[in-house]
């Protein structure tokens, strides 16, 4: 009779073992902090806001007594905040519709056009973005004052065009670069004129690109504020990032914290939204061309 040969134990790796709980949870524990550290600004920013006023200064993390006083100060009449709220609203939608626009030509032809220099043009195009704000505004102003365009709209939406432009270009070259020159040829062997093949083959293709180009241009030129404090003085076409700071206490002297607070998350969610509802769109525009 054979005797049975017992099975020897696996071994088993103590320390695989013991680094695999690690490896796994490290990870999540780094996003947690990014998300806590992301996010505590925004929640200190709504928990101020939903403070009294009287306990604007309270440290604590939760509002020992809840209240809207601050929400309804901001939009009392005297502050132009809701004035302010649709002036940022046509200057970034101004902005990201002309930034589309113009941004979609240029990037089309810098991608689908050979000529001489063209990856000078795009470097050229991409340094451009690179100027800090703050070292333009004195050329703006005084060209602006020679031109008479100091308190209006255009005085806003066109340095913010200026800005968006760069990184547009840049972004919507290298979607368009992506696809291959034979869509537009099968699109006008079948009748389309060239014209017609961008817009109904290339265009809808390109998609993810240019919501992730609105999204980034829109969610910039809502937040601009230093050409908007450095061209306009008049009240009645101020952005609403430019109201807020200049909203006044009770008595004119004390810092109203809490309207202030209040008003940043008024007008943060307009942002919020909009990233929410195209978030995957977004998603989909900074990770394509990835993996080919």
């Amino acid at each position: 009779m054979m005797a049975v040969a017992e099975k020897a134990p696996a071994k088993v790796d103590v320390k695989a073992a013991e680094a695999s709980p690690m490896r796994r949870y490290l990870p999540l524990l780094g996003v947690a902090l990014i998300v806590l550290y992301c996010l505590a600004p925004f929640y200190w920013m709504v928990v101020s806001a939903l403070r009294r006023p009287s306990d604007q200064f309270d440290n604590s993390i939760i509002p020992t007594t809840w209240s809207l006083d601050n929400v309804r100060d901001v939009f009392k009449s005297g502050t132009g905040f809701g004035r302010g709220l649709l002036n940022s609203l046509l200057v970034a939608g101004t902005v990201t519709i002309l930034t589309l626009i113009i941004g979609l030509v240029a990037a089309y032809t810098l991608a689908r056009l050979d000529f001489k220099f063209k990856n000078f043009v795009l470097a050229i195009i991409i340094t451009t973005s690179m100027f800090p704000g703050i070292s333009l505004v004195i050329p703006l102003k005084k060209l602006f004052v020679d031109i008479g365009w100091i308190n209006t709209y255009q005085a806003m939406i066109v340095p913010s065009l200026s800005f968006a432009l760069p990184l547009a270009v840049w972004t919507l070259t290298t979607f368009f670069r992506q696809m291959p020159r034979e869509l537009e040829q099968a699109a006008m062997v079948d009748g389309c004129t060239p014209a017609q093949a961008f817009r109904k083959v290339i265009l809808p293709l390109a998609a993810p690109g240019v919501f992730t180009t609105a999204i980034i241009t829109f969610i910039a030129a809502w937040n601009e504020f230093l050409i908007a404090l450095s061209m306009v003085n008049r009240k009645e076409i101020q952005t609403a990032n430019v109201v807020i700071s200049q909203f006044t206490g009770t008595s004119g002297r004390d810092q109203p914290f809490g309207s202030q607070m209040a008003a940043g998350v008024v007008v943060t969610i307009p942002l919020v939204i909009a990233v929410l509802i195209f978030q995957r769109r977004i998603v989909a525009g900074l990770t394509a061309g990835g993996v080919k």
